[in-house]
């Protein structure tokens, strides 16, 4: 760990120098209290994923991204994982993701959003049309990239769901509404403009939340039809990691923009995962305030979408991939999510030890993605 005076990074390898001048960029901004990188810190448009960003007054937009409430869902079944353990099962359980879990758009006909998202009106009437559109039609789907849907193993051989995803379409039309045409535009908190940023903020965090939710019931549900293993619903967990909100740390007010970073208050529960190959992690907060209560959300990208396809053939991504089941037919166009594409992950919770404890280690036995 790294302690500047308004930057902090838990990081286990040096930053890029591209990386480095984004977060200074970031510190420059007179309102910033704090800037702290996560060890999955990566670049991306305007600012870095795994960065956490203090702010005394404004809201900075660009700092939550536009896939507002993106975030990981977990639950335990009553199951061996060894129940997906042969290529049969593994295949009938693949084809059943797809008819369940659409990576895009559901049909018009089937799509609906909860009654709870319906009544919640945004604060403009374009946003209203897109949430007619757009919010009703991905409710409940995955997206494409690094979100997923994952069969695992945990270390006691217990089956678990985990899945990524997050308000999809809807949350980059308000990010686009609210952030305007300027990189690193702020916005007031108590202003009319913050409160109705806040306010459809809240509402995407919702719909990232219930979707998820409703996904995990799904799949459930016709795994049990499937193959007979029942959810322990009392296992479940869910936590968002592309957000702000208003938090004391060291005696003041601040608001703590998160993207691609889960809060790690003591006690808190989080998800962790690793690249579609690798383990992940059940874990909880140590409250630890020099990181603003925060931990990293994943194992953060090593190599760019387009450097992964240059430089990951098919068949180093099947290597990669021995030992778990996934769709082959799609495995060309799947090589920019490689396990090689990202960061060891172990290397990235040592980073952390002093932000969150492991409660749960789990491998992958079914990865679900789209492309």
């Amino acid at each position: 760990m790294s302690k500047g005076t308004r930057l902090r990074t838990w990081i286990h390898e040096p930053l890029t120098k591209e990386v480095r001048l984004a977060l200074e960029r970031l510190v420059r901004i007179d309102d910033v209290a704090l800037v702290a990188a996560m060890p999955d810190v990566h670049l991306a448009k305007d600012v870095c994923v795994g960065a956490v960003v203090a702010t005394r007054s404004r809201l900075l937009p660009d700092a939550v991204g536009g896939d507002i409430g993106c975030g990981m869902a977990a639950v335990g079944f009553d199951s061996s994982a060894n129940v997906l353990g042969d290529r049969t099962t593994a295949a009938r359980v693949l084809t059943m993701l797809g008819q369940v879990v659409p990576t895009a758009n559901h049909s018009s006909a089937s799509a609906a959003l909860p009654y709870a998202l319906q009544a919640v009106s945004l604060s403009a009437s374009s946003l209203e049309q897109k949430k007619a559109s757009i919010g009703r039609m991905q409710f409940a789907t995955l997206g494409r990239g690094n979100h997923f849907l994952e069969f695992q193993r945990g270390a006691e051989g217990r089956l678990w769901l985990m899945l990524h995803s997050g308000s999809r379409g809807i949350g980059q039309a308000i990010r686009e509404h609210h952030g305007g045409e300027r990189a690193l535009a702020s916005v007031v908190a108590m202003s009319e403009a913050g409160e109705a940023y806040l306010h459809d903020l809240g509402w995407a965090l919702e719909y990232a939340k219930q979707s998820r939710r409703r996904i995990a019931e799904l799949v459930a549900a016709r795994l049990c039809d499937l193959i007979g293993v029942t959810p322990r619903w009392e296992s479940y967990t869910d936590c968002h990691h592309n957000f702000v909100r208003e938090e004391e740390h060291q005696g003041q007010r601040l608001w703590v923009h998160r993207k691609g970073a889960i809060s790690a208050m003591e006690g808190e529960q989080g998800i962790i995962p690793g690249s579609m190959g690798s383990c992940s992690f059940h874990v909880t907060g140590r409250g630890e305030g020099l990181s603003l209560c925060s931990s990293s959300h994943g194992a953060g990208r090593v190599l760019s979408r387009t450097e992964a396809r240059r430089t990951i053939s098919t068949r180093a991504f099947f290597e990669q991939m021995r030992g778990v089941w996934f769709d082959h037919r799609i495995a060309r166009r799947l090589r920019d999510e490689a396990p090689g594409a990202y960061k060891d992950v172990g290397a990235v919770m040592r980073a952390q030890r002093n932000l969150t404890r492991i409660v749960r280690r789990l491998e992958p036995v079914l990865v679900y993605k789209g492309t």
